[in-house]
């Protein structure tokens, strides 16, 4: 005989399954993507018509800081229109992508300053070309392209990171990584195939002498100029010369996996393993967004860094793609899944300020942009939604 007891035990016992059911289930990629959409729609009303774009917005603040086409973050703003509009079709996005994205058209034709041009124009007029298959953003991609490539030194091997700061040699930073994705893309797509041996060179050479014992990465790496011989590692955003500075190591996990794309060869798959694993066993947090170094001394009262977070769920979706241990695969999607619930639940900006993202440190050594919004976090927020609406 079934007691009133008994149904209602039962009936408690479907509602928390049903609960645990809509928690685990119910993220709607949809949903945050429309979230996206509108916060972008407010930042445009606010940037001023003069060619600048917007990068960060301090802790306590709601008012953006605006940057001209030189900064090395310009290219992300115009990165996330592009995926707006991929995201949606709406051809409002496209206007404002192509908008923004000429500006920073000099770049295309200047010397160059520095590593960042993949950033730059890559993730502007690169997905442009993508998107729309304009012969005029492709033109701009290979010109640029060949410009980055004139940072390759010969004798180290590795495109030089800032050539106005001489930091006692040829110094090439971790970030550098993510800028390897226009060679290869120019040597497919353009005439100049050195760039594709460019970018190879620069990853073995960055493979072999950036990382520690444990695959944690330096930040920066200063060479001999005339022998290419390493001289020594240390930082510039992180704590120290030998902590794990979130960012960097989020540059390397995502760096190694694109190159294995482009490239195929398996040790670039073995080794965004490796710097992925130390990663992964070192992140302690329960949300899975990390402190803005993992040997930060102050832990856990340290401020987070979004950015890094949003960088390693993108990372990891393509990196499971990769992964025939099954274990390891779901290992790579169940956390990259979680990092972007976390994002998604506890990070949003909402009515704090019209960015995606709360809580991202850019250079707390240099008291700058600590525990506040920054457009690179945004956009690999979105193009992590992006892929995982592509996987779902």
């Amino acid at each position: 005989m079934i007691t009133r007891f008994t149904k209602l035990v039962f009936t408690l016992f479907l509602l928390t399954v049903s609960a645990y059911s809509q928690k685990n289930d119910s993220f709607n990629v949809k949903k945050q993507l429309e979230y996206c959409a509108e916060q972008a729609s407010k930042t445009l009303k606010v940037i001023p018509e003069d060619g600048t774009s917007p990068r960060a917005v301090p802790n306590g603040s709601a008012a953006w800081k605006f940057v001209g086409y030189k900064d090395w973050t310009s290219g992300f703003w115009p990165g996330e229109l592009w995926y707006l509009y991929q995201a949606t079709g709406d051809k409002k996005w496209k206007k404002e992508a192509d908008k923004f994205s000429r500006f920073l058209t000099p770049l295309s034709v200047s010397k160059a300053g520095d590593h960042d041009l993949g950033f730059q124009i890559f993730n502007s007029f690169g997905n442009g070309y993508r998107l729309t298959k304009s012969p005029q953003y492709k033109d701009i991609v290979l010109k640029t392209a060949d410009t980055l490539a004139t940072l390759f030194n010969p004798k180290v091997e590795t495109i030089q990171s800032w050539p106005h700061n001489k930091m006692g040699g040829h110094n090439t930073i971790i970030d550098n990584m993510m800028n390897l994705e226009l060679l290869f893309w120019a040597s497919k797509n353009g005439v100049n195939k050195k760039l594709y041996d460019i970018a190879v060179k620069h990853a073995e050479t960055t493979m072999a002498n950036h990382f520690r014992p444990d695959y944690s990465a330096y930040h920066v790496l200063i060479y001999d100029y005339k022998t290419g011989k390493k001289i020594k590692g240390r930082t510039a955003q992180g704590y120290s010369d030998d902590s794990m500075w979130a960012r960097g190591q989020a540059w390397a996990i995502y760096g190694f996996t694109m190159v294995y794309r482009e490239t195929k060869d398996t040790k670039f798959l073995d080794f965004a393993h490796k710097v992925t694993r130390v990663y992964l066993d070192r992140l302690t947090t329960e949300d899975l967004v990390p402190y803005w170094d993992f040997n930060a001394p102050g832990i856990p009262n340290e401020p987070r860094d979004a950015s890094a977070a949003a960088i390693v769920s993108s990372a990891l979706l393509e990196l499971s793609s990769y992964t025939n241990d099954k274990n390891l695969k779901s290992e790579y999607l169940a956390k990259s899944k979680k990092m972007i619930e976390s994002l998604s639940y506890h990070y949003q900006s909402h009515d704090v300020n019209s960015a995606f993202l709360l809580h991202s440190t850019g250079h707390k050594p240099a008291g700058s942009e600590i525990d506040c919004s920054i457009n690179y976090a945004d956009y690999y927020y979105l193009e992590a939604l992006l892929r995982l609406q592509k996987m779902k």
